[in-house]
């Protein structure tokens, strides 16, 4: 019930549907006399709302605390026993229909997949990521065991998770298939912006994973002072802060993760002040 409920309700609430509705909604109260400064109040709300949401940087501001909470991975370090990434970087049944992999913004993901694979021949190589339909559809892991070559990725090293519908399923489903014992270090690669989220679903899972950020949307701080020259640019990224921030917020709530906004961790012997 969980799942199908998320993808309604995100739907409405999404901003750049909200603020289009609103302003439908008040276009329709105009023709009633009595609902007229509702509607018109409406279809202010609803025109101010795209205008500042897709030029101005209010994307920005939402994003930057979710992708400079984790630094970037470290070039350096020993080898870590295994690699994870999430989906979301796939467009599953585009890539079936076309019989090619089509990748979307998040298409760093598998990039990174093959990157990593190459860097650390030894690690476990897990991709999670299964249908993000109701009702089903072809997962992302099958069209990654599909397309394993043209990713560039050793089918043979794949452990794939087809199951799961979403990141507190990526993490549960992910543990119990590859059983991570004490000890292990083990990467997470997702978006930078979904980073915090996935983190936190996975400690939840009694799992401990080392942050890979990747498919940043912020250049830095100094994007705040930065207009969008498309507002239809401007309303992606707002789409996505507020969906991240708002599944944060449910995620907590629901006890699939332990904080409301998780963290790195504190080095060991470190002492808080």
């Amino acid at each position: 019930m969980f799942f199908p409920l998320s993808k309604v309700i995100f739907f409405l609430i999404t901003p750049s549907n909200f603020l289009i509705f609103a302003t439908l909604f008040g276009a329709l109260l105009l023709v009633a006399a009595r609902l007229r400064r509702t509607g018109a109040s409406l279809v202010l709300l609803g025109a101010l709302g795209l205008a500042i949401g897709g030029l101005g940087p209010l994307s920005e501001i939402l994003l930057l605390p979710l992708e400079q909470r984790f630094p970037p991975s470290p070039a350096d370090g020993p080898p870590p026993t295994g690699i994870i990434v999430l989906g979301g970087g796939i467009e599953a049944g585009l890539s079936e229909a076309r019989g090619q992999v089509i990748v979307n913004d998040a298409g760093e993901r598998p990039i990174y997949l093959a990157d990593l694979a190459r860097r650390f021949p030894t690690a476990r190589l897990v991709f999670s990521g299964g249908s993000g339909f109701i009702g089903g559809g072809i997962a992302e892991a099958d069209i990654v065991s599909r397309q394993a070559d043209t990713i560039g990725v050793p089918r043979t090293r794949l452990i794939l998770e087809n199951r799961s519908r979403n990141t507190h399923e990526n993490a549960q489903f992910t543990a119990a298939l590859v059983h991570p014992k004490p000890g292990e270090r083990w990467r997470l690669v997702t978006s930078a912006w979904h980073m915090p989220r996935a983190v936190g679903c996975f400690r939840q899972a009694g799992f401990t994973v080392d942050a890979f950020p990747v498919d940043y949307r912020t250049r830095g701080w100094g994007d705040i002072a930065r207009f969008n020259g498309f507002a239809s640019d401007g309303l992606l990224q707002l789409d996505l802060a507020v969906k991240e921030w708002i599944g944060l917020a449910v995620y907590r709530w629901a006890g699939y993760t332990p904080d409301w906004l998780p963290g790195p961790e504190a080095p060991e012997g470190s002492a808080s002040r």
